[in-house]
């Protein structure tokens, strides 16, 4: 049988070994985590998720820790997947506040953990699109950061899986599109391609970044972050999603909707040369 190793605050154990005790990241949502990328032997765009974790963490009130550099991340993210015998790999790093007390903690010192698992390609030829209207999203600036209080995502994947969709459209309380249950959006429309604004509740995707300056530099296309309502899904002449795990993923159907994937074709082209790159 296979035993999942974790590092808890740079110590190798097994994942059995984590206790709830003063989890607040448990018993409270008072969390966040990232979702690293380790694949041909490189980490994919680590300094860029360094520096999110940090400013979340900043962000959360949370005592950053003076040893926890980037370099040492790095190290304790390479001895778990070294621990787990992996290669290719999909590394989760979750930071809680570990201290005692109800809604107000007693401390914001934290903990943190890292678990790592087999990356698998989950990406597909045929994706197909739905909305999810029975939550809304916050467009508070938290929203913005991969907290562990992701109850809407996870009931708009139940939503997903149960209509049969791959993925589904999550709205703002503006009932404008803020994200995707698992990844950010953008609209291809003739040389524009736009995407939600950040104050309107979606998660600072690392890719999302990295495609933005990417499109800056490309002189045939317009990158807007705006405002986006699902009736402006329906006028796009392609439409895909980012994440650190798939990249960029093409959707193909939406509604009656059937879209080309010619630019993001290409974009996953580029971002994959970007990545040789880093």
């Amino acid at each position: 049988m296979f035993i999942s190793m974790i590092s808890i605050n740079g110590l190798i154990q097994e994942e059995s070994q984590i206790s709830i005790e003063n989890n607040r990241g448990f018993l409270f949502g008072d969390a966040l985590f990232d979702t690293l990328i380790y694949r041909n032997n490189k980490f994919v765009f680590l300094e860029a998720h360094y520096f999110r974790l940090l400013a979340s963490m900043r962000q959360l009130r949370m005592d950053i820790p003076t040893f926890f550099t980037q370099d040492y991340w790095e190290e304790q993210v390479f001895k778990t997947i070294k621990a787990n015998s992996l290669q290719d790999s999909r590394i989760r790093t979750s930071v809680y506040r570990a201290s005692k007390g109800l809604y107000t903690p007693s401390t914001n010192k934290v903990h943190f953990v890292i678990q790592v698992t087999p990356l698998i390609d989950s990406s597909k030829s045929i994706y197909k699109l739905g909305i999810y209207k029975e939550n809304f999203v916050n467009t508070s600036p938290i929203s913005n950061l991969k907290t562990t209080n992701r109850i809407t995502n996870v009931l708009a994947s139940i939503f997903a899986n149960e209509n049969e969709f791959d993925n589904c459209l999550l709205l703002n309380h503006k009932k404008q599109i803020a994200e995707v249950n698992n990844a950010n959006i953008f609209l291809v429309i003739k040389n524009k391609i736009i995407t939600p604004l950040l104050s309107e509740g979606c998660i600072n995707g690392i890719v999302r970044l990295k495609l933005i300056e990417l499109l800056k530099k490309e002189p045939n296309f317009e990158i807007i972050e705006t405002t986006i309502n699902p009736f402006d899904l329906l006028k796009a002449d392609e439409v895909f999603i980012s994440n650190s795990v798939v990249g960029i993923q093409a959707i193909t159907h939406f509604k009656k909707k059937i879209y080309t994937t010619e630019v993001s074709d290409k974009l996953k082209r580029k971002l994959a040369e970007l990545i040789e790159k880093e």
